[in-house]
């Protein structure tokens, strides 16, 4: 398959699933090092998809963030926070190969249930995701 099928491929499949998955429920998952793991993704507005993981890990929580939008170079503006309180603030850049970036941390778990909120945004698109554990 030429570079230019396969390009075009990977777009229809991540429009597809944005389109098929506009944001799915968070639901537990086995992980290791910690306690059980929640996880969310769905679609970007105006294209992308992302994924958020958070789980507890003695005593703290770890958190990862994905955003997928399958085109490299892209410098989105990133946000996480844990019970309104930001946890992360910055910019990340997509990369090579698969035109993603990743945000993994560990922070101080807070007292009750965490809700894990996420937001990136790149021009006029968005990616707006959380988690409850």
């Amino acid at each position: 398959m030429s570079h230019n099928k396969m390009h075009r491929a990977g777009v229809i499949l991540t429009l597809a699933a944005a389109i098929a998955v506009p944001a799915l429920v968070a639901a537990p998952a086995e992980a290791s090092g910690g306690g059980t793991a929640v996880r969310a993704s769905g679609g970007c507005a105006g294209g992308g998809v992302w994924t958020l993981k958070a789980k507890h890990d003695n005593g703290r929580l770890e958190i990862e963030y994905e955003v997928d939008t399958n085109r490299v170079g892209q410098l989105w503006r990133v946000g996480i926070s844990d019970n309104n309180l930001g946890v992360f603030s910055g910019y990340r850049r997509t990369l090579a190969p698969s035109g993603s970036f990743t945000i993994r941390l560990l922070t101080a778990d807070r007292a009750g249930v965490d809700v894990i909120r996420t937001r990136s945004t790149l021009g006029t698109r968005s990616c707006v995701g959380s988690v409850r554990l």
